[in-house]
């Protein structure tokens, strides 16, 4: 806007949430100010709370129709006077009728965005900071499909943020339901926290345009033990090394875990993969399927190694932590064997990385 100008307020009624983002996207783009109501009562309150320039107004809508809003407006001496636009897809004789009810414009569903906002224009004028455009002829095709592109590219930053939030607040829902899981396996404080680190930093340098990109597979990292609610807690929580009979129990939690959380949407795919194969072996045996070498999620074979490594160097009740170069030489050792030999490299370039993310962890 320039020094001077009062930028354009306008009121969007209808009771479809789409249509009502779709407009105030292009209503945006053309730096108009936008409020929204669902309904004729929201649009009366958002008018008596703020009065807008110009009411843009669906003819059907639950309740109080538009042409009844319309009427009412029109009736009224404090909002006579706002120009008032009315969408329909309603058939000829209606539209007629509502036409009759006081509007200064009429336009039919479907409609052109661009086609709307010279109506809109050319309703306020250009006093009040928007050009009016006055009457218009057939416009160019490239003209829509610019606008077009420019209220798509808003749509889908206004829906890449929402996804950013939600993501954050599903990556702190399971970070707390790791915890929580934890404080049930005093074996494991802080292991999720710590083995997800892990298996974030590496699978980064070996995958870092695909897998890493996608949420899910943080999840299933922190997720992997998830399975353990449905172990006995004289299993879980015994204080010294377990019976075949016990192991073989302990070993089922992959799959309770995978079936917990099947249907849980934002953890399909890959983390959910995470969760069953994450004590598969390259070799082929490990558990619960026995697959070996690449048959295995590429994101389980990163974690294996990251689990490992965590296990390794934390305190049991068992025993005491291994140092830091004993872990290292025994994932080395089994490259090939237990761990896939490209994981292996990985950690080996990333070593002291990782190791300094340990003391920074510990340090915690």
């Amino acid at each position: 806007m320039k020094g001077g100008e009062r930028s354009v307020r306008i009121l969007l009624v209808d009771d479809e949430p789409a249509l009502r983002e779709l407009l105030r996207a292009t209503f945006e783009g053309a730096h108009v100010q936008v409020d929204e109501a669902a309904s004729a009562l929201e649009a009366e309150a958002c008018i008596s709370a703020r009065r807008p320039d110009v009411v843009v107004l669906d003819l059907r809508m639950p309740g109080m129709s538009g042409s009844e809003l319309c009427t009412r407006l029109k009736g009224a001496p404090r909002t006579k006077k706002i120009p008032i636009v009315l969408l329909t897809g309603a058939d000829d004789e209606e539209a007629r009728r509502a036409k009759d009810c006081g509007a200064e414009a009429l336009v039919r569903k479907p409609f052109s965005p661009l086609d709307l906002l010279a109506v809109v224009e050319g309703l306020v004028g250009g006093g009040h900071g928007v050009p009016a455009r006055g009457p218009r002829k057939a416009h160019a095709p490239e003209e829509e499909v610019l606008l077009y592109a420019r209220d798509l590219q808003h749509l889908l930053e206004i829906e890449r943020g929402q996804r950013t939030l939600l993501q954050d607040s599903y990556l702190e829902t399971v970070t707390a339901l790791a915890i929580a899981l934890e404080s049930r396996d005093m074996r494991t404080h802080a292991h999720s926290h710590r083995v997800e680190r892990y298996a974030v930093e590496l699978l980064a340098t070996i995958d870092s345009k695909s897998l890493i990109e996608h949420p899910e597979i943080r999840y299933g990292f922190l997720l992997h033990d998830v399975g353990k609610i449905g172990i006995p807690d004289q299993i879980l929580q015994k204080p010294g090394p377990l019976t075949d009979e016990e192991r073989a129990h302990m070993q089922t939690h992959t799959v309770l875990g995978e079936q917990m959380l099947g249907g849980v949407a934002f953890l399909q795919g890959e983390g959910l993969k995470i969760v069953r194969s994450h004590h598969e072996r390259w070799d082929g045996k490990g558990y619960p399927d026995g697959i070996a070498g690449d048959d295995i999620p590429l994101g389980a074979r990163v974690f294996a190694v990251a689990d490992s490594l965590d296990a390794m160097t934390s305190d049991r009740p068992y025993r005491k932590a291994l140092s830091w170069t004993v872990a290292c030489d025994e994932i080395l050792a089994q490259a090939g064997t237990q761990f896939d030999p490209d994981v292996v490299d990985a950690f080996r370039g990333h070593e002291r990385h990782l190791r300094a993310m340990q003391r920074e962890l510990s340090a915690a």
